[in-house]
This record gives structure tokens, C-alpha cells and sequence, in this order.
């Protein structure tokens, strides 16, 4: 589906976002296995998406700040890659707070692209960027990234090359072998010769990737709470939060944190006409974050079809920003 929008400087919306079916069907099969588990990409419904902008700004959630520090540094350089004319399609654009770092460095950038699945915050981060950038052709997809879409018009018609843009380590929520998929699906959207930035976050002691996940306020327990209360209001839902707990733990034999909701005592949830059973303890798996090296995500894009350019990191090596080029 296809939406005029009454926004000043955004073309039209192309809406493509999950269905309530797709959501509940997620959700039936998720909780129906063995080890339960949530898929985490319906984190982000309004309210998800305005908890997960806080947690960027809390001092234990260093992949925000580390990453800004590195684009502030390196917009010039990873701009001069993509060249005059180009235009950026942003996977996952949120609120679009750093995209803008590399925009405003390019000569005559051509398109923005922002593609998110939760549509109001989606629209809003556009109509900001289109406020920062008035000459700008700005034209946002309401879909889930990590499925094939299309791209708008637009994006056929450049004057420049089409570029990528992955900020956020958001590629660590795929395991090795699905971000290997998802970059390769990248690849053939953006098509050859395109440039792909992506922000990688690395292995570092687990007790600064354990507190970045479990902060002392309490705002990633609400996160990853959130979901339920999602269940709830959309799906008809019995949850009750306060019998659920966040925990999130260093997998180190995996190279990931974890994230689970912990079921505190034994019960039973009923999702509209069907019910699970929950032991005390049990689990709800929410979601991954894999942690590399520079040399093994450089590895796992080439085995995407991506040739590896540059690799820009902090003076901590605590994170990391590569561009890679489309074969």
C-alpha cells in the first residue's frame, strides 16, 4: 500500500509494515517451542521504539555515543566514498539521528531512504530530516528490513550511486549466518557497486556488555518488557509484567549477549483463544547481540559478496563503523 503524507518535504509513504496476523503468528509460533523465544524486530511499536531512543542516551549504553564519536570523525571520508549524487538507504532508520553526520558531508546528495517497521516513529524521524535538509528528496518505507522489499522509484533514477546504511550494531541481532543472508540480501536491493556502512560493535570484557544491557535504571527492563505489554494490547494478551523479569547475560562460547524475560513463578498466559504454560524460571529468548572482531566481520562480509574498503574504530576499540563495496 502506497500513503499520500500532509509532511512538508517527505514524498509518500510506501507501507509496507507487518500485519497483526504476521504478529500474532510470530508470536504463536515463538512461544510454542521448547525454548520459548520473542522475535526481537516487534520490539518497536511506538512506545518500544521511544524506549530504545533513552536507552541511547543512558552512560552504560556505549554503542550510541562511541558510534557517533566515530561518524563525527570519519563523515568526510566514508562521503567521499559514495561520491556526488548519491543517495542513502537507511535500514532500520529510527529516529535518523546519524545519518544526517554523512548527508550533510555529501556534495549533492540525491535521496534519502529511510526503511523502518514502526511507522510513526518513522515518519517522524523523516520529517525531521527533511526539515534539516530542505533540497532533499526524502521518501520513507514502512517494512520489516530483514525481508526483501522494494525500493521507491526514485532510487532507479540517480544521478549518483546508491549507498547503505546499517548504523547501530543492529547487525549483531542476526546470528552469523542470517547477517551474512540479510547483507547479501543488502547487496542485491542496493545493487552492484553500491557502498554499504555498517556499524559492527566488538568483544570487549563482559561486564561493560552485561551493565550496557541491564542498566541501573531500569529503562532496557522496560524495553524488553514492553513486548509484552505489546501482546497484550494488540493481541489480546493476559501477561502480567510484574511476573516477568529482564536478565540479560554474556554468552562468550557464542560471542553474543542475550537478552530473556524470566518467568518468576509458574503460570499460565492466555493469547486469545490459546494459552501457555510457563514454569518458574522459564525463559522467553528476546533477542541476540553478537559481538566480532574487525578481521571476522570483514570475513563474514565477503562471504556476503561484499569487498571490504575501510574499517574506522574509537581510540578504545570498543566499536566499529566498515565500508564495504557491492561485487
Amino acid at each position: 500500500m502506497v500513503s499520500a503524507l500532509p509532511l512538508q518535504g517527505v514524498q509518500h509513504l510506501h507501507d509496507l509494515e507487518p500485519t497483526r496476523g504476521e504478529f500474532e503468528q510470530a508470536v504463536f509460533a515463538g512461544l510454542a517451542q521448547p525454548r520459548k523465544s520473542l522475535p526481537c524486530k516487534f520490539f518497536y511499536d511506538a512506545a518500544g521504539s521511544a524506549l530504545f531512543d533513552r536507552i541511547c542516551e543512558l552512560p552504560e549504553y556505549y554503542p550510541t555515543r562511541t558510534e557517533l564519536g566515530i561518524l563525527r570523525r570519519r563523515a568526510g571520508e566514508m562521503a567521499a566514498l559514495l561520491g556526488a549524487g548519491a543517495g542513502v538507504v537507511e535500514f532500520g532508520s529510527g529516529s535518523a539521528a546519524k545519518v544526517g553526520l554523512i548527508l550533510e558531508q555529501l556534495e549533492q546528495p540525491s535521496l534519502y531512504v529511510p526503511v523502518d517497521i514502526s511507522r510513526g516513529h518513522l515518519l517522524a524521524g523523516a520529517a525531521a530530516l527533511a526539515r534539516a535538509f530542505p533540497g532533499l528528496r526524502v521518501a520513507p518505507v514502512c517494512a520489516d528490513y530483514t525481508q526483501a522489499f522494494e525500493l521507491p522509484a526514485a532510487a532507479r533514477t540517480l544521478p549518483g550511486r546508491l549507498a547503505g546504511f546499517f548504523p547501530g550494531s543492529t547487525i549483531g541481532n542476526f546470528t552469523p549466518g542470517e547477517a551474512r543472508r540479510f547483507l547479501a540480501q543488502t547487496r542485491r536491493t542496493l545493487g552492484r557497486g553500491a557502498v554499504m556502512i555498517v556499524g559492527v560493535d566488538l568483544r570487549k570484557d563482559a561486564a561493560v556488555l552485561e551493565a550496557a544491557y541491564d542498566d541501573a535504571a531500569g529503562v532496557t527492563a522496560a524495553f524488553n518488557l514492553n513486548l509484552l505489554q505489546r501482546i497484550n494490547r494488540e493481541l489480546g494478551g493476559s501477561f502480567d509484567l510484574s511476573a516477568f523479569r529482564h536478565c540479560a547475560r554474556w554468552n562468550a562460547a557464542e560471542s553474543r549477549v542475550e537478552m530473556h524475560l524470566l518467568s518468576r513463578r509458574a503460570q499460565r498466559v492466555r493469547i486469545g483463544a490459546r494459552h501457555f504454560d510457563f514454569a518458574e524460571g522459564e525463559s522467553i529468548h528476546t533477542e541476540n547481540s553478537y559481538k566480532y572482531t574487525p578481521e571476522g566481520f570483514r570475513m563474514l562480509a565477503s562471504a556476503a559478496g561484499y569487498e571490504p574498503l575501510e574499517c574506522w574504530t574509537d581510540p578504545h576499540q570498543l566499536f566499529s563503523v566498515h565500508a564495504l563495496q557491492a561485487r
